[in-house]
């Protein structure tokens, strides 16, 4: 069984790979797109390792466990530069726990206008406490599959939210979209319907904001599809169980 360490340098050598496209003679290389690792339920040690090797954004599900990770001695004095990013759901009642944290990058789970409101008004107590703090980084989170356990705006909705955090939450930097999607796409059917309707979003984002595609970021992909999801357009990939092995599943207390 390979090790995280050379499972992450295989990880980013297919993503790599995903981003050239050939187009009859002439081969296109494509922006990169980030690599998230997510490292929810796994020890800090594996962490550890993937920042030796030049991985520097991680992503957690569980508020609490990114607040015990954020603060693990280790981390704080071995991976100074590392990138959190906040991929689960976010309940109103625990923004204050996480804006706080050391080292906090992105949310990007923002499925409504309410938590975006509360964001806003949270990370403008840090910048109060902290002047040179920077925009809070978030997407918006869409929810392209229609699923009821699935947290998310409609996509029909996803124009207005972005217009709703660009506009009236002067303390967050809106990049882009994501989508969690529905699990287990048979891709010999075709394209994922998921990554289809998140990219219309985008679309229909660029055009009423007369944003260039490049702008505006695309969070779509996990561990069985990361590689499709490049081909469709996405910019940042959460890729946990193909780099850290299979996950115990947890319940956030």
């Amino acid at each position: 069984m390979p090790t995280p360490v050379e499972s992450l340098a295989a990880v980013g050598l297919a993503i790599q790979r995903s981003s050239v496209q050939t187009l009859g003679w002439k081969t296109i290389k494509a922006p990169k797109p980030l690599l998230v690792a997510v490292s929810k339920t796994k020890p800090v040690d594996l962490i550890l390792d993937g920042y030796s090797i030049g991985q520097r954004d991680f992503g957690e599900n569980y508020v609490q466990e990114l607040i015990e990770k954020a603060h693990d001695a280790k981390i704080l004095e071995h991976c100074k530069d590392i990138q959190w990013h906040f991929i689960g759901h976010l309940q109103s009642n625990k923004i204050n726990k996480i804006v706080n944290l050391p080292n906090l990058y992105m949310i990007e789970t923002v499925h409504n206008a309410k938590l975006a409101e509360n964001l806003n008004k949270a990370w403008e107590k840090v910048k109060a406490d902290k002047p040179d703090s920077s925009k809070l980084n978030v997407l918006i989170q869409i929810n392209t599959s229609g699923e009821d356990e699935k947290n998310g705006t409609n996509p029909a909705e996803a124009v207005n939210l972005y217009r709703f955090v660009t506009e009236k939450c002067p303390n967050l930097n809106c990049h882009g979209v994501m989508t969690i999607g529905r699990f287990g796409h048979d891709y010999s059917t075709g394209p994922n319907p998921d990554f289809i309707e998140l990219m219309k979003c985008h679309a229909d984002i660029c055009s009423t904001f007369e944003k260039d595609p490049e702008e505006v970021q695309v969070s779509m992909g996990m561990s069985d599809d990361f590689v499709q999801a490049i081909e469709m357009g996405s910019t940042i990939v959460r890729v946990g169980s193909s780099i850290f092995g299979a996950r115990a599943k947890k319940t956030e207390a």
